[in-house]
């Protein structure tokens, strides 16, 4: 009896000791990153550095600290967990995204958007992949299957584009800094997409019919993740408009904005969709419709929110990823052979540049034949820029390698353990040292962003203040009916509707939004009426404008 006590006893101390392990390394964590909010404040003016590079800096740091204090055994606070990414910390990121994007912005240029984000991704995966494959099979790496050479190339095809958005002005360049956004959200969706989809497919006897299987496949990801986005988000306008919650409780409608975004996410991920694009189109309609169902201070309150939520969830994916850099375990299955890591991640480097060039340019040209206006062409440092902004790899890219080459955040092989050890490299090197480089080589480049803001004054929205921590953010966030920002004419001809398919659309889209879906669902122009406020007392003109 007194051994089983004593047992217990002993199982009871380890659990209230790990218990309290635990406890001192969120506090440690929440510390962090209150550190990288103050110190990305303090480095604000300078826009060299971002809280990216800075909590990346931080956490290696913070690693370095850990390793020597424990002896060499571990540098971590917390063990890395694809499900915190792809679960708690990806969501706020991309909603927000959706939600605080400049739609006319986005949807004007939204074909040479779709064209880099989504086929130039795919170039850039099999520029990879192929260059992976030949270059790796003559090292001695180890067994590497023609379905982990396909998932490196989904892995590196996915950018980080913070770094060069953070630079960037939306208004003295509102052609590039959209260009760029748009593509950055879409080529996360694509790579997440293609990686799940090279997951699910047996590879290694590829023939005509597996390769049509994997493209149906792909297609249909792509497209019910976004089918589900718009439903989801309409679905929330519906039952915030008919039911009308701001009467009682603005806390409730403001809950259920959250509620309903986090859900997208995860009925995506229920029915084994894409959550990413789920999310980002979820955002977009919730934008459009539900925010302006909602009272005045409840628009204040998500609009913050959402904000807030995603900026504290990539200071703390980019603080976690500096930490995880110097995980001995994984750095122990290569330090017989360092040249060999090295190399690795040089070539994996030079194919990401190399696949990157290899769509930006042509992609660029075929975009510009269809632009009739100088000022919307996309000129060759224009060109440059992009393709600069897609050279920085981050979290996207590390969570994947972990899916794909880790178990529970723990490799035993040597081949996952060197690809590991390469992703956390290109990511450290690409986000410090292309990011510091982002303002002088922009500065060099577009060395009179007044001159385009005049020649781009058509694109540019002067009711929209600038924002470092929520880009593309609107006061009352700008409408898909704004588009261009002036009338747009009804097309008079054939010609015309292929000449301007954009504008031709817009017009078609416009007079469907306003006799269909805004009666329905809402969106600008809906004031919602809450007894005792000055809405009843000064009641709205011509709320259908």
């Amino acid at each position: 009896m007194e051994a089983y006590m004593s047992s217990i006893g002993s199982k009871l101390q380890m659990l209230y000791t790990s218990d309290h392990a635990s406890v001192v390394s969120m506090n440690l964590f929440v510390a962090l990153l209150c550190a990288c909010i103050v110190i990305g404040h303090l480095l604000e003016e300078t826009r060299w550095m971002n809280e990216s590079i800075t909590a990346l800096i931080i956490g290696v740091g913070t690693g370095i600290v850990i390793l020597l204090i424990s002896g060499g055994k571990s540098s971590r606070l917390l063990v890395f967990s694809e499900d915190l990414f792809f679960i708690y910390l990806l969501p706020p990121i991309i909603f927000n995204a959706g939600f605080q994007v400049k739609k006319k912005q986005f949807f004007r240029n939204f074909m040479t958007i779709m064209l880099f984000g989504a086929v130039g991704t795919l170039i850039c995966c099999a520029i990879i992949s192929i260059g992976a494959m030949q270059i790796f099979e003559k090292m001695d790496i180890g067994p590497l299957d023609i379905g982990d050479y396909l998932a490196i190339g989904a892995i590196f095809a996915a950018t980080d584009s913070v770094c060069t958005l953070q630079v960037l002005s939306q208004d003295d360049t509102p052609l590039l800094y959209s260009l760029v956004f748009g593509e950055g959200v879409v080529n996360d969706a694509t790579s997440v997409v293609l990686f799940n989809a090279i997951q699910s497919f047996d590879l290694t006897n590829i023939n005509a019919v597996i390769a049509w299987d994997f493209v149906r496949n792909f297609l249909y990801l792509f497209l019910t993740s976004t089918m589900l986005g718009v439903l989801t988000g309409l679905v929330s306008a519906y039952i915030i408009k008919k039911l009308y919650f701001g009467r009682h409780s603005t806390d409730r409608e403001v809950a259920l904005m959250i509620l309903m975004a986090y859900l997208s996410y995860m009925l995506a991920e229920l029915f084994y969709l894409s959550g990413i694009l789920t999310v980002f189109f979820c955002g977009i309609v919730m934008s459009h419709y539900t925010w302006h169902n909602v009272t005045e201070s409840s628009r204040v309150t998500t609009r913050h929110a959402f904000a807030t939520l995603s900026f504290v969830a990539e200071i703390f994916i980019f603080l976690y990823v500096g930490m995880d850099a110097l995980d001995i375990e994984k750095w122990r299955f290569v330090s017989d052979s360092p040249g060999t890591s090295v190399a690795v991640s040089s070539i994996l480097q030079g194919l990401v540049m190399v696949g990157r060039a290899a769509f930006v340019f042509p992609l660029s040209f075929v975009s510009n034949l269809s632009k009739k206006s100088p000022n919307e062409k996309i000129g060759f440092r224009q060109q440059f820029i992009i393709w600069w902004a897609g050279l920085m790899r981050g979290a996207v890219s590390m969570a994947l390698a972990y899916n794909k080459f880790t178990s529970a955040g723990h490799t035993n092989l040597r081949a996952n353990a060197i690809m590991i050890t390469s992703t956390i490299t290109v990511v450290l090197f690409s986000t410090v040292v292309f990011g510091l480089m982002t303002k002088p080589l922009i500065s060099i480049l577009l060395p009179h962003p007044k001159y385009q803001s005049r020649s781009l004054s058509f694109s540019s929205d002067p009711a929209t203040p600038k924002s470092v921590t929520v880009p593309l953010l609107g006061e009352g966030q700008d409408s898909l009916d704004d588009l261009g920002g002036r009338d747009i004419p009804r097309p008079s001809s054939l010609r015309a509707l292929l000449t301007t398919p954009t504008h031709t659309v817009h017009y078609y889209w416009r007079k469907f939004d306003d006799a269909f879906m805004r009666p329905m669902f809402g969106g600008r122009g809906f004031v919602p009426f809450v007894p005792g406020s000055p809405t009843e007392r000064n009641p709205p003109q011509n709320q259908w404008h």
